[in-house]
């Protein structure tokens, strides 16, 4: 299927130098619905636009600061959680949306409980995919559990960095990654997103990791996502699960590839079992990768599920 075109692309100042792309989609009526990307760093996926009818949807998607097209490229100076959280509430402002249903995945999915849990009045409800909870034993899971079944490529990632720092690749990697030596950053940052793209899919996948491997946007992804790693998402422990009572009342679908070794099903679980009453779907031959294939598949089908619960309600609203 080709691309689909945006109904407006453009920059929105949010401060400090920061400049945010936005693309916006379908349905100008619709009901309207912001995409967070995942990494931190990794910028829009287009291929989710398709994810929803945009005849029925109004569909907002965005580079992050530091991502994609926003500026400056890479850049960790206030990049926090909270900061996303002013820039969504800023992005809603200026297309003057009242409430959104909020869409994420991999990281997107923490960001949007964080969000969602910060303006639940903002939102209608959540389709959630790939859960990452930004605890220690996630993130610990990306660098050292991952070799329980990728141990060929971890010790790759692990052998780029010297052993007596091996104890804390995390450290390691960040270091590197922001350390003003362009050669080094980008040397750093090609081994990390080497690893993490040829971890994704629930087969081999070349293309996909030669997708993933542009300099430019491989820095973007390396540093953002271990800056955020290494400040555990600035969220206090627990934080996404204990605020679950603040937006229990919206209707959210879960989506989990079983076989997902980026963000593994144990947290998608954890979500589950604090959030009954959100739909839980597990996708059984799927890895972390939700742009083909049944995860992609399953999120159609989860926005359908959505869309018939939303559609009276955005009737009402729009009389």
């Amino acid at each position: 299927m080709p691309e689909r075109s945006a109904n407006q692309c453009f920059f929105l100042d949010v401060g400090g130098n920061n400049k945010l792309y936005v693309e916006d989609y379908g349905s100008r009526e619709g009901i309207a619905v912001v995409v967070l990307h995942g990494g931190p760093g990794a910028g829009m996926s287009r291929k989710l636009v398709e994810t929803f009818d945009l005849s029925v949807f109004r569909v907002i998607m965005f580079d992050q600061r530091g991502s994609g097209r926003s500026t400056p490229h890479a850049e960790i100076t206030d990049n926090t959680t909270d900061n996303l959280i002013f820039d969504i509430e800023k992005i809603r402002e200026e297309l003057g949306i009242e409430a959104w249903l909020v869409a994420g995945g991999s990281w997107g999915s923490c960001l949007a409980l964080a969000y969602s849990q910060r303006h639940p009045n903002r939102c209608i409800a959540l389709r959630l995919h790939g859960i990452f909870l930004a605890g220690k034993d996630d993130i610990d899971w990306w660098f050292y559990g991952v070799r329980s079944i990728f141990p060929d490529q971890w010790e790759e990632f692990a052998a780029f960095i010297p052993e007596d720092e091996r104890n804390d690749l995390l450290s390691a990697y960040y270091r590197r990654l922001t350390s003003g030596n362009a050669h080094e950053e980008s040397a750093a940052a090609l081994s990390l997103r080497g690893f993490s793209a040829k971890t994704q899919t629930f087969l081999p996948d070349p293309a996909h990791v030669a997708t993933l491997m542009e300099p430019k946007a491989a820095l973007s992804v390396a540093r953002l996502f271990t800056h955020y790693c290494i400040n555990e998402a600035f969220l206090t422990p627990g934080q996404l699960l204990a605020g679950i009572d603040q937006i229990r009342h919206l209707p959210c679908e879960i989506v989990q590839g079983r076989y997902d070794t980026v963000t593994p099903m144990a947290a998608a679980w954890r979500l589950h079992k604090a959030w009954p009453e959100a739909g839980f779907v597990v996708v059984t031959e799927a890895n972390h990768q939700s742009t083909k294939g049944p995860l992609f598949d399953e999120l159609k089908n989860a926005s359908l599920r959505l869309q018939s619960q939303l559609v009276a309600q955005h009737r009402v609203a729009m009389q």
